[in-house]
């Protein structure tokens, strides 16, 4: 495309006033933008967890258990199970009651957590 026409496109889509559809559509790009920054920041707070045993209650562990009699989230069958495990913030595990490696026996986690 030649210089002139360039010029010429480019002088008529500046000269096209904005319609009403068109600023809900800068609109709503703009706001999905932010929303992914937003959701772009927290994710590395998210990888700051650890395993914590024996607090989750029946069905609600985060993964399989160290003996090995289940391998998926939610598939414990007893509360506090100290072979089961529930994903939790970073340093936090001991005081919610539980240890961070498995163990024989039934948790006393805090909070009833």
């Amino acid at each position: 495309m030649s210089q002139s026409r360039v010029s010429s496109a480019v002088r008529q889509a500046a000269d096209v006033p904005a319609t009403p559809q068109t600023a809900v559509t800068v609109a709503a790009a703009l706001a999905g933008a932010l929303a992914l920054a937003a959701f772009a920041g927290p994710a590395h707070a998210a990888d700051a967890t650890e395993k914590c045993y024996g607090i989750s209650k029946a069905g609600q562990n985060s993964c399989a258990n160290s003996s090995g009699s289940h391998s998926c989230a939610g598939q414990s069958t007893k509360n506090y199970d100290g072979q089961d495990w529930k994903a939790v913030k970073a340093g936090t595990c001991a005081s919610m009651g539980g240890k961070t490696e498995a163990f024989n026996g039934t948790g006393t986690p805090k909070d009833g957590k």
